[in-house]
């Protein structure tokens, strides 16, 4: 058998297509000066601008249409079967644009026999609460984009968790704006350098499935900039995406694709976005309105709103020519400054083990162990282990929608040649049984599928151990309609848990979900959707080979009745999103999302935001504000007998002139510690995170006064405590 080793370097060696055979033809630079790679990316749009027609222009607006994304539709002679294709101008040298779905790994690779790396969920890298994870979540997937010959990325969901049943969840980065702007910030930043077109959605309040072309968001400019848009302030002003893609949804009575407030006053005006609005597909609805109110490229461009109506809106005078040159412009722009036109792909073959062990690392900081009683964990390998549900056996489960990444092989639990199908649970070939069986080699470690909840209790009774592994699958177009988990799982949890005192619950969700059980068993440990490395990642945790040290991104309420919205909003037993009808949607929570709503409420979750416990322990002292320097000193030390890493977290309570009664999300930092060691960490306190939304002055204002700073190991958890003093 060929070492892993030599099978790495004949793959990277292998040249899939010749550069020749997938680009465009040559262009002469001696004639374009904008092929000029030392000017300003500006200047060089300027200068193509200033030779364009007006169909060429308009030519780059739209799309090619939906392609491979619906039967029987045409398919661009050059797309490269991705989800979206915008035909560059041959004679200006300036390439088409070859779009992919690529939230959580590159999508619908199958189409061209090709691997794509699965990384876990973007919710799960969250969980991490590591920006230099978050870059290497990026980079793998900027570079498995450039292999496959694409070079512009649809990704980057930063929509807040303001319901944790929506089923993009596992698509976003939770339910804090600072924390889901900072690593969803990281993660587009990481795609782009590798050189391609990045982008951030779906702007905005994208935050539920249920009706989502046609719910009417209604929130007041205060709570929505203190939240959502908080959110993607951030995230933008991380990573300077190419794009920003505007959602389905209206905001106070307009489409998101073609809403003032959103796109010309804020997004362009107040976050001085460079680059250009495409829609959401299908997501544009008029041509004047769009064109006027902000919208520059529509896709997929075969709702004919950007292409011929457009032309004759412009000719007509009722879209000036400034505005379709400042579309234009800034789709050139985007393209010269992330060097897609100076370093355009050339296709390659993509290297699935360095991608394996990239997603396993991430796996590792992102799995959360909620509950270890009477310190079961790590698991001894002699202990013979019931191994039950979930497909275990075979893989791990993956999320559905445009963010569903090809299976090696297909559907692990049933194979067959070919790509995904939408709607259908994908499981990955990471077979939990088989890494368990490699950490335990002398114990006995049988498998039941759960599907005879009499049978799986029986096998639990006579193993030392029992491990349940329950899923959630999850996936856009619909969201679920409660936190309970499906398929009577609860139910099986419960008869293992009544056959062995030693049970272990391994979630494999796209979010929060309730445990009636949790008083019941003794381990509970969130992978989410850990990836195609997540069998060994979990493996190693746990046996002790890796210290847990993630920590939540949401919080997980006691159940529906807990929530804001006991009910998803529009809901129905028979919901499709293609019928249903408008309606307006409150979010009565406002700024107070997720921890803020429960605090605010005085209401006790199950397992709150930023929770999760480790192998070992560590205590915090030392809190030293500077008032000057508005920074946060205190000392964290390993109190345990493992080596681990902790997430030290920084609230801020506002002065009661803010009139908020929950604390926020200030600061973090990761602090690795060996037994017994302490460090030190000084955290500075961003203004903007402190600040609250002038709506008369439309600019954030930071009060005097005292802030109440407490530092800890989650949001309840008010280990130090002191104060900052803002003077006037």
């Amino acid at each position: 058998m060929l070492s892993r080793s030599i099978l790495r370097q004949a793959a990277i060696a292998i040249v899939f297509l010749s550069a020749a055979a997938s680009s465009q033809t040559a262009p002469d630079k001696t004639q374009m000066p904008w092929l000029d790679s030392t000017l300003p990316p500006d200047r060089r749009a300027d200068l193509v601008l200033a030779q364009m027609t007006l169909d060429e222009k308009i030519q780059m607006v739209h799309g090619a249409g939906w392609g491979v994304l619906r039967p029987g539709d045409p398919i661009p002679p050059r797309s490269n079967f991705g989800a979206g294709f915008m035909t560059g101008i041959d004679r200006l040298g300036i390439p088409d644009i070859n779009l992919a779905d690529s939230a959580v790994g590159v999508r619908m690779s199958a189409y061209q026999g090709r691997y794509s790396t699965l990384l876990p969920s973007t919710l799960a890298a969250a969980a991490s609460w590591d920006t230099d994870a978050a870059l290497l979540y990026g980079k793998v997937i900027g570079r498995e984009l450039r292999a496959q010959g694409y070079n512009m990325s649809i990704g980057g969901g930063v929509d807040l968790m303001r319901d944790p049943r929506n089923g993009r969840n596992f698509e976003y980065t939770g339910e804090d704006p600072v924390l889901a702007g900072t690593m969803t910030g990281a993660v587009e930043k990481g795609v782009a350098s590798e050189r391609i077109m990045n982008d951030i959605k779906h702007f905005a309040f994208n935050d539920q499935e249920t009706g989502r072309t046609v719910v009417n968001v209604l929130l007041d400019r205060k709570a929505a900039r203190e939240s959502d848009l908080l959110a993607f302030e951030i995230a933008i002003g991380i990573a300077n995406p190419s794009g920003v893609m505007c959602s389905y949804n209206l905001y106070q009575g307009d489409y998101a694709c073609e809403n003032d407030y959103l796109l010309n006053h804020l997004l362009k005006k107040n976050f001085h976005f460079k680059g250009w609005v495409l829609s959401d597909w299908g997501a544009t609805h008029s041509t004047v309105k769009a064109a006027l109110n902000g919208l520059d490229q529509e896709m997929p461009g075969d709702e004919n709103y950007f292409n011929d109506p457009l032309k004759k809106a412009v000719q007509s005078g009722q879209v000036p020519t400034a505005r379709l040159d400042d579309m234009v412009h800034r789709i050139l722009r985007s393209m010269f400054a992330s060097g897609v036109v100076d370093n355009p792909p050339i296709r390659s073959v993509v290297d699935p083990f360095q991608g394996r062990d990239d997603a396993q690392h991430i796996a590792e900081e992102s799995i959360v162990l909620l509950q270890n009683r009477d310190r079961l964990l790590p698991l001894q390998p002699t202990a013979s282990i019931a191994l039950i549900g979930a497909h275990a056996d075979v893989g791990v489960l993956s999320g559905g929608g445009s963010a569903q990444v090809d299976s090696p092989g297909g559907n692990a639990i049933d194979p067959q040649p070919g790509g995904s199908k939408w709607g259908v649970p994908i499981y990955f070939p990471s077979s939990p049984l088989k890494y368990i069986r490699q950490q335990a080699p002398s114990a006995s470690v049988q498998y039941n599928d759960g599907k005879d909840t009499a049978a799986a209790a029986s096998l639990a009774r006579s193993s030392a151990i029992a491990i349940v592994f329950v899923t959630q699958p999850m996936r856009e177009d619909q969201d679920a309609a409660t936190l309970s988990l499906p398929d009577n799982q609860d139910v099986l949890v419960e008869a293992v848990a009544a056959a062995n005192p030693n049970t272990i619950v391994v979630l494999e969700t796209g979010g929060p979900v309730s445990m009636p059980w949790a008083g019941k068993v003794k381990g509970i440990l969130e992978a989410w959707y850990p990836g195609i490395g997540g069998a060994q990642a979990l493996a190693n945790i746990l046996f002790g080979a890796v210290n847990p040290s993630g920590k939540l991104p949401a919080t997980f309420a006691k159940d529906d009745s807990q929530l804001p919205h006991p009910i998803v909003p529009g809901i129905s037993s028979h919901d499709d999103n293609s019928k249903h009808p408008p309606f307006d949607l409150t979010y009565t929570e406002g700024a107070a999302v997720g921890y803020k709503w429960f605090e605010s409420t005085h209401r006790q979750p199950l397992f709150p935001f930023g929770f999760g416990l480790s192998y070992t322990t560590y205590a915090y002292s030392g809190l030293a504000i500077d008032n000057a320097t508005r920074t946060v000193r205190f000392t964290v030390r390993n109190t345990g007998q493992r080596k681990g890493t902790e997430i030290a977290q920084v609230y801020a309570a506002l002065p009661a002139t803010a009139r908020e009664s929950y604390k926020r999300l200030a600061a973090w930092q990761r602090v690795t510690l060996a037994p017994g060691e302490s460090k030190e960490v000084t955290l500075p306190l961003n203004p903007l995170y402190l600040s609250v939304f002038d709506t008369g002055k439309d600019t954030w204002q930071l009060l005097p006064g005292d802030y109440k700073i407490t530092a800890g190991a989650s949001s309840t958890d008010p280990a130090l405590t002191g104060i900052l003093h803002l003077l006037p």
